[in-house]
């Protein structure tokens, strides 16, 4: 376990893993409070660059980059869950790394998740380990069709997921995902995709941001409403669930759970993110805390905000070309643009976000 760290002082300086948006507005998020950074990535082009003084530009494997990385710095946190759990456990032999990397380790692993998420009696979609594709065959009579075959590491926004259908041949769903060990999911028909962001302090103490409805387009995020439209008794269970995962954890910082309603009301946990999330970006705007200022207070040992949500209140990210047209929300009342600053517009890449504030 990695050591936890002391109540830290503005002005100390908090190490990030990661150099994307999440730790761009990581860093904004701690220089509001006083806290100096230093970012840690491999791409000179990391948009989290741009607004930090510090940083090291280095792979995950540089031990050396790493070591003087830890020397510079009161804590470690991460912007996203690919980072290296050797690189995780390098830094925590020298310095307090929240969340813990044990932690990483697991939610890295699909497999590893779900076997834990079912062993808290949380209800997930029917899944079988995929280390063969012979496996496959026999998962897919047992699970039956449709379901989805995923790798069990370093997939994201459907990355690494292949559909079975009827008609899809194992052999070729297999060699398509990469001929690696996967998971196999049933499908499961959901009323509505909800997450939970929520935080957890040094003292175990939790507090959940509104239940959040996402919808997806292209495996994507495209637009997240608060508050979800679901019963308050479902609203309830989908922030229980979150506290439940972020206690058994021992989890220090925010983490959003994904979940899945289905028609008869029932829960089922899809995934857990262990760092801050697309889902929760409608913090920055809509909320007295953003889920971004709220990991900065748990890692650096201060008292969680309680969150207070000013409206209902939408996010859209703007993806790909999309971000050209900025320009039609600058006016719009209620609405504030987030651009990350990345050079490169991509189909798929996420360029920026917009959150708008519509009422009570």
């Amino acid at each position: 376990m990695t050591a936890v760290s002391p109540v830290l002082d503005p002005e100390a300086t908090i190490g990030i893993l990661g150099g994307g948006q999440l730790g761009r507005m990581l860093v904004l998020a701690a220089a509001r409070l006083g806290f100096k950074c230093h970012v840690f990535a491999p791409n000179p082009d990391s948009p989290a660059f741009d607004v930090v003084h510090r940083v090291t530009c280095a792979d995950y494997t540089d031990t050396e980059a790493l070591d003087r990385f830890a020397s510079d710095v009161d804590v470690v946190t991460y912007e996203f869950e690919n980072v290296p759990a050797e690189t995780a456990a390098f830094l925590a032999a020298r310095v307090p790394v929240l969340p813990d990397p044990a932690i990483l380790a697991t939610t890295q692993d699909r497999l590893v998740e779900k076997n834990f998420v079912a062993g808290l009696g949380i209800p997930t979609a029917a899944f079988a380990d995929i280390p063969s594709p012979g496996k496959l065959k026999a998962a897919i009579e047992h699970i039956g069709r449709p379901a989805v075959l995923k790798t069990r590491r370093f997939g994201y926004d459907g990355k690494g997921q292949v559909a079975i259908k009827n008609g899809t041949d194992p052999d070729a769903a297999w060699r398509e995902a990469g001929g690696q060990p996967c998971i196999l999911e049933a499908f499961v028909p959901f009323e509505r995709e909800v997450s939970v962001v929520a935080a957890r302090g040094h003292a175990g103490g939790v507090e959940c941001f509104d239940v959040t409805e996402n919808e997806h387009r292209d495996h994507i995020l495209k637009t997240s409403r608060v508050p979800a439209a679901l019963s308050e008794r479902d609203a309830a269970q989908a922030r229980r669930i979150a506290e439940i995962i972020a206690q058994k954890f021992g989890y220090v910082g925010v983490l959003a759970v994904e979940m899945f309603l289905l028609r008869e009301g029932e829960l089922l946990v899809n995934e857990i993110a262990p760092r801050v999330h697309n889902s929760g970006h409608w913090t920055l705007d809509g909320a007295s805390v953003s889920q971004f200022e709220q990991h900065i207070r748990a890692v650096a040992g201060w008292p969680l905000a309680k969150p207070l949500r000013h409206g209902r209140v939408e996010m859209i990210n703007l993806i790909g070309r999309e971000v050209e047209d900025y320009r039609r929300y600058l006016n719009v009342p209620g609405t504030a643009v987030h651009l990350y600053g990345k050079t490169a517009v991509r189909p798929g890449r996420k360029m920026g976000h917009v959150t708008r504030v519509i009422g009570e």
